[in-house]
């Protein structure tokens, strides 16, 4: 099927759309699969939702457990130049 192949579909007494198999098969699009539904200018548009919830830095710094004491600035530093100078010694 090219991209300008006109496909048509019937929306159903229950309000449902049946997407053409050869869309479905082409995006991966299985049995169960979530897809947003975005009104635009020219027509509905179908993209796969996402499978987490947006996040910002702040909504899940400090979420994880960290054994002992916080670290640093220095701290930080000293580990990333003792991990560079591990790397270089290697190479």
């Amino acid at each position: 099927m090219t991209t300008s192949e006109k496909l048509t579909t019937t929306v159903s007494t229950k309000g449902q759309v049946i997407l053409p198999s050869a869309i479905r098969k082409r995006r991966g699009w299985g049995r169960g699969t979530r897809l947003e539904v975005e009104e635009t200018a020219e027509g509905v548009l179908l993209k796969l939702a996402p499978v987490f919830a947006a996040t910002q830095p702040n909504d899940v710094f400090g979420s994880l457990p960290s054994p002992g004491a916080p670290k640093t600035l220095e701290d930080m530093d000293a580990g990333v130049l003792a991990e560079a100078g591990r790397r270089h010694a290697r190479d």
